[in-house]
């Protein structure tokens, strides 16, 4: 590759399977895991020529190995927040890459990121440290040009009062908030605010009961009396993330692809329909673009998708069987 960031540069989706299928040659030859992987397959590169050809790592090998392409210097470990057992770590070798996938990211839904203020509910992540969301978080308040942007950990009085002043400004707010926080915070204050646009990131990370995403939207709707709940779809393994504005339906920045795989025959892949989700992120450059997710969901005919769950632990060592 001569320059890292023409991933992020697509025109097309012709040109968006040229450089998917360049970077699968780069990383086959690059990362070690996934050469191993793809050996174990017995994929021949040179017939790699169409998405559906290219072998999807699965996710849970980022718990297992050191998945990375190049022997430069680890600048940053990004680390998930499961609530038990091993954690995937992303091993980070070009920061910069991050941070200009996720500010193109979002500015490709929301316009310049200085122009909101940005308040961050996260209490689960921020304890854990090592998050590359509340790394993503931080960046876009420092780069916010208002004074009000922060952090919240659990302080839920000093938010709502926040809330109420700025109630009366006309200034764009985002508030990004972890599930359990976003419900514990409207069921003691419930507010008001035409202003504000709501993203949730999913997870009640054993705090609450979990509820489906439309059961939790409701809620919020309600208790922050807004139309919609957005809601944003990314990982601990990924550089790029994906938006909802409104019922759940995710769409893809132009780098990044979701597909559909069966559920019984993994190596089934197809662009819409029902099953399990993989992840083609072209800012992956320095690790693995290819990723088999645990989550299940739904690609509709013009290429957004929806969450439906997660696959089960049965199914997940089905898929990993063949590598351990």
């Amino acid at each position: 590759m001569k320059k890292k960031l023409d991933s992020l540069n697509i025109s097309s989706q012709l040109d968006f399977k040229n450089k998917a299928i360049t970077l699968f040659h780069e990383q086959f030859n690059k990362n070690f895991i996934y050469n191993q992987y793809c050996k174990l397959l017995k994929i021949k590169p040179n017939q790699v020529n169409e998405l559906k050809h290219i072998p999807f790592i699965p996710i849970q090998f980022f718990k297992t190995h050191k998945i990375v392409c190049n022997n430069d210097k680890i600048t940053h470990l990004f680390k998930s927040s499961g609530t038990g057992g091993s954690k995937s770590i992303n091993y980070v070798s070009d920061i910069s890459l991050y941070v200009k996938s996720f500010s193109k990211c979002f500015e490709n839904f929301y316009g310049p990121i200085k122009d909101y203020i940005f308040l961050g509910l996260l209490p689960s992540y921020l304890e854990q440290k090592n998050s590359s969301l509340v790394y993503m978080i931080d960046y876009f308040i420092k780069e916010s040009k208002y004074n009000e942007s922060e952090f919240y950990l659990n302080d839920y009085k000093k938010l709502n009062k926040v809330l109420i002043k700025l109630r009366k400004e006309n200034k764009r707010i985002i508030l990004f908030g972890v599930s359990y926080a976003l419900l514990d915070f409207i069921e003691k204050y419930p507010i008001n605010i035409r202003n504000l646009i709501v993203i949730e990131t999913g997870g009640m990370k054993g705090r609450r009961i979990e509820l489906t995403r439309e059961e939790l939207h409701s809620r919020l709707s309600k208790g922050f009396n807004v139309e919609n709940i957005h809601s944003e779809y990314g990982m601990t393994e990924l550089f790029s993330q994906a938006y909802s504005k409104q019922k759940g339906i995710f769409k893809n920045p132009p780098w990044m692809k979701t597909l559909i795989r069966d559920i019984n025959n993994p190596f089934s892949v197809s662009n819409t329909g029902r099953g399990a989700i993989n992840v083609i992120d072209l800012a992956n450059i320095n690790t693995c673009a290819f990723i088999a997710s645990d989550d299940i969901g739904e690609i509709f005919d013009d290429f957004s998708f929806k969450i439906n769950g997660r696959l089960s632990e049965s199914e997940i060592r089905g898929c990993n069987l063949m590598f351990n």
